[in-house]
């Protein structure tokens, strides 16, 4: 299906839409790095937050301390998260399990 033609104006709104997404991405998982920010608040982010309900649940996990891509995938397989999930689409459960994972309690 080809995309949608956009007037001049559409495609700035459009760009500009994006950029701010990627920049409340980007300051997510500086956060997390710093630890300012803990999964709990992200997981209660993602159900306003439209930018950070598409991030894939691989990316959040890798910006944890101590966690990379092979450690982040190895707990989505043990949790049952599929791989290419993203924060909006994660059950109550698995919800639940990553809070455990990284605060101790659900």
């Amino acid at each position: 299906m080809p995309l949608p033609e956009l007037d001049p104006d559409q495609r700035r709104a459009a760009l500009e839409k994006a950029t701010a997404a990627r920049r409340v991405r980007a300051e997510v998982k500086e956060r997390l790095k710093l630890r300012s920010l803990g999964i709990r608040r992200v997981l209660e982010l993602s159900e306003d937050e439209d930018a950070v309900a598409k991030m894939k649940v691989a990316d959040v996990l890798g910006a944890m301390p101590a966690y990379g891509p092979v450690k982040a995938r190895r707990l989505m397989e043990d949790l049952g998260i599929a791989p290419n999930r993203r924060l909006r689409g994660l059950g109550a459960r698995q919800r639940a399990a990553l809070i455990e994972t990284f605060e101790g309690s659900p």
